[in-house]
């Protein structure tokens, strides 16, 4: 058995035990059209709109509860909102797990590690989305790198606990010119519908062919896509392409707050500061949150610019950390927790939280996991959790 320790502010419980391991730009549009199918808003309305946290809790008096382990490089964990209370775990070789019931299902969801290239640490199956009508369509989303490296968007649809891999409708590919910074990340907006996706700046390091700052091309960016239609690009994305929002190194999860549609950006940096990004609803469009002028709030081939969006928290590899991790605003049954932001560092396993008021932002350690934390998730009932490269996945609790 497994054994992490707790740590001073926090940290991690004892595991379960184990469950038995059982650029140029082509876009190729859905054939035949996908169904037109509007998104109902899934906003809470002002009335009933949770109270948020003013001040963090006492973190000793929680810790992050192993639920699962003996998974192979989980790097992401998404709920389908069917009411079904599922959790889906990628596995980054190319499997989708299934945790239902508090048991880790031996059978995949969907296995498709015969497409997905994983022959780096940065590449693999990284990203999961589900339609926001996926009870009715069986339809989801991933992010994947595959053949020559490359990025692929694709559309496949499900039924029960599984799903057939020839269901497959690649929606977009990009050319990656480099193994590293592939993004990865999709989530539709509660707000508009439409799916997003982050890709990365294209890789090697100090973005050589300056793709963060040209709207031009699709690395280093945030794309909306619309699904339901043909044409895969809504009508008042800003540059008449699947461009959203640019200047980003390697948006290694993002997340809507699923209150308000806000959305929060965890950016990679490249050697002295990590970030976080921050869109309230109803901006973001034409955002240039500064890569690779800026390293968070610092210069890095230049100086600021009128116009970018600078990040609202930020730390510097000389604290020990090394590339965050986005996270998920808390929106579960603990009132405490409302409304906080949950972040983290792969590298130390420490866990930040970041409260929005009034005066701006505050940001304040809060767990010290030591595990290496790839991604965050959240279920339908709005709780958080983490995976790390481990092989488990963990969900904040109580003592």
């Amino acid at each position: 058995m497994l054994v992490l320790p707790a740590l001073a502010c926090g940290g991690l419980s004892t595991p379960l035990p184990p469950t038995p391991p059982p650029a140029p730009v082509t876009a190729t549009l859905p054939s035949p059209p996908i169904e037109s199918v509007t998104a109902p808003p899934t906003t809470d309305s002002p009335a009933t709109a949770p109270s948020n946290a003013i001040i963090f809790p006492d973190p000793s008096a929680y810790q992050w509860q192993s639920i699962a382990n003996g998974l192979d490089r989980p790097v992401d964990v998404q709920n389908a909102g069917d009411g079904s209370g599922r959790l889906f775990i990628i596995e980054k070789p190319g499997r989708i797990r299934v945790y239902d019931n508090g048991q880790l299902l031996e059978t995949p969801f969907m296995d498709i590690t015969d497409r997905v290239n994983d022959s780096n640490n940065e590449m693999g199956l990284l990203g999961l989305a589900f339609h926001p009508n996926f009870e009715q369509n069986g339809f989801f989303f991933v992010n994947y790198t595959g053949k020559g490296g490359n990025t692929f968007i694709a559309r496949f649809q499900s039924s029960g606990n599984s799903a057939d891999p020839n269901t497959e409708t690649i929606l977009l590919t990009v050319e990656q010119p480099f193994p590293n910074h592939n993004g990865g990340a999709l989530a539709f907006s509660p707000a508009d519908g439409y799916l997003y996706a982050g890709l990365g700046d294209g890789g090697s390091g100090g973005d050589p062919f300056g793709n963060g700052q040209n709207t031009d091309v699709l690395l280093g960016k945030i794309l909306r896509l619309d699904v339901d239609s043909a044409k895969l690009i809504p009508s008042d994305n800003p540059f008449s392409s699947e461009v959203w929002a640019y200047g980003l190194r390697n948006p290694w999860r993002f997340s809507f707050d699923r209150a308000n549609a806000d959305l929060y950006i965890g950016d990679v940096g490249q050697e002295r500061w990590e970030e976080i990004d921050y869109l309230p609803a109803g901006t973001g469009n034409g955002a240039n949150l500064g890569w690779n002028v800026v390293e968070g709030n610092h210069p890095y081939s230049g100086e600021a610019q009128a116009g970018f969006t600078m990040p609202v928290a930020e730390y510097s590899h000389g604290e020990g950390g090394c590339s965050v991790t986005g996270g998920y605003v808390y929106r579960g049954g603990m009132p405490e927790w409302q409304g906080i932001y949950f972040y983290g560092d792969y590298c130390t396993g420490k866990i930040w939280g970041l409260i929005k008021s009034e005066n701006g932002f505050k940001s304040q350690v809060l767990f010290d996991t030591a595990v290496t934390i790839t991604s965050f998730g959240q279920d339908e009932s709005g709780e958080v959790y983490l995976a790390s490269d481990n092989g488990s996945v963990y969900i904040l609790t109580k003592k």
